[in-house]
């Protein structure tokens, strides 16, 4: 299922436009460069365990580095780290709750949701320091990641970033796998909920139409007209 003329000019309004390229090949084709970040990573190996992070945040990470080359006038550096530390906090939650809350009925207002974004901030502040990062940009890390999921208003071109860098990876068949079942759904029913769902949602001109190229190239390997 894809949006019809209609619904994508009425989403299309609220979404920041852009005047470089936008690259639309498979995300697969440019994972995220240079080895800057790789002190983080190891700071966080035992938080990418959990939820399907370590699948999660370096695909995102790999978005997001697109998305930072359709809209140069970003902090890179600050949707970057932001990107790899958002989802950290579901480590230090209760993994029982995370698919019994986090995924069912209103999850997207889940109390598990709110606590994972505040575990998070917690995390970024733990290792941040010890790397070099300064006090003003990890409280500009934290204000990204405190209500990525639960806070409606996006508070900066950096947090726009994030937020669809957090979702374009539902797009991709990787995360149509592992996400799909997460929410207890088979891959048509779910490739329908992302375009009926999550392609309003995103932010920016860049973000919908790498979701849209993704969506496509997805429903056709996954053969979802038939399979469903």
């Amino acid at each position: 299922m894809t949006q019809s003329t209609a619904d994508q000019q009425a989403t299309a309004a609220h979404r920041l436009p852009t005047i470089h390229d936008i690259d639309t090949r498979p995300i697969a084709v440019t994972p995220a460069q240079g080895t800057d970040l790789d002190p983080i990573w190891a700071a966080v190996v035992p938080e990418t365990r959990a939820r399907g992070n370590d699948i999660h945040l370096p695909i995102s990470l790999a978005y997001a580095e697109r998305l930072c080359a359709a809209y140069p006038g970003a902090n890179s550096l600050l949707v970057r780290v932001a990107i790899l530390l958002h989802d950290t906090g579901w480590a230090h939650v209760d993994e029982e709750r995370i698919y019994s809350e986090g995924f069912t009925g209103n999850w997207r207002t889940a109390e598990i949701r709110f606590e994972h974004e505040r575990q998070g901030c917690e995390v970024a502040r733990r290792v941040l320091p010890g790397l070099g990062y300064d006090a003003e940009f990890i409280e500009r890390v934290v204000a990204i990641i405190d209500g990525h999921d639960t806070r409606i208003e996006s508070n900066s071109l950096e947090d726009s970033l994030v937020r669809d860098a957090d979702r374009l990876w539902r797009f991709d068949h990787v995360g149509i796998a592992t996400a799909s079942t997460w929410f207890g759904l088979d891959p048509a029913t779910y490739c329908d909920r992302l375009a009926r769902e999550i392609v309003p949602e995103l932010l920016t001109e860049a973000g919908y139409r790498m979701a849209l190229a993704d969506l496509e190239r997805s429903n056709a390997l996954l053969k979802t007209a038939v399979l469903r």
